[in-house]
């Protein structure tokens, strides 16, 4: 019965999180001027965006039966990530209205929440610390990758990582933080790992 919840509950995350996706990639396209290219660059410079593509395929891959715990873990961990630093830093930066409402809500709000509720619900006691730092490698990745395509087009998508606005050094501050956050963030779930088990 748990096991056939879960895997109702990963194909509806998964059927929001495309669909979330697919009409933040229409609004980007739509609202952000120039190509095609540069369009989807724009939206794929979003770590939003990335943790989303990436939680909707570890819960494709659950519909499948394709039991991940250590990618599962990553996507949560990201997911949460999304939530909270959205909720802390962002939310109060943008006025969103209409479609990009929608979108807004389903990437940062209910996808987090869809995606920990899975996997509170998977089994778990399969984690080892190791683990921890392997599912840094996505954020710690996004911000070097942020960064190095901020320097050759001059577009920051967050305003703490933006360098031209605050100097390298106040931004490698910020991500050392960020990056502190999200393993205390991930040890925390590890713990609650063996604890649920």
């Amino acid at each position: 019965m748990r096991n056939r919840m879960t895997v109702l509950l990963a194909a509806c995350g998964a059927l929001l999180g495309w669909a979330a996706l697919a009409l933040q990639l229409v609004l980007t396209l739509t609202t952000i001027g120039g190509t095609a290219l540069h369009g989807i660059w724009r939206y794929l410079g979003y770590f939003t965006v990335i943790a989303n593509l990436f939680a909707a395929i570890v819960l494709t891959l659950a519909v499948l039966e394709r039991r991940k715990p250590r990618l599962e873990f990553a996507a949560a961990t990201a997911m949460v990530l999304v939530g909270v630093v959205y909720t802390l830093l962002l939310r109060e930066s943008w006025d969103p209205r209409g479609w990009q409402k929608v979108a807004d809500i389903a990437l940062h709000d209910a996808m987090p929440v869809t995606v920990m509720l899975f996997w509170l619900l998977r089994p778990h006691g399969a984690l080892h610390w190791r683990d921890v730092w392997l599912c840094a490698i996505l954020p710690l990745g996004y911000a070097g990758y942020a960064l190095v395509r901020g320097s050759a087009d001059g577009w920051y998508p967050y305003p703490f990582m933006d360098v031209t606005q605050f100097g390298a050094g106040a931004v490698a501050i910020n991500c050392a933080v960020m990056g502190a956050a999200f393993v205390v963030m991930a040890s925390l779930l590890k713990l609650l790992d063996a604890r649920l088990a």
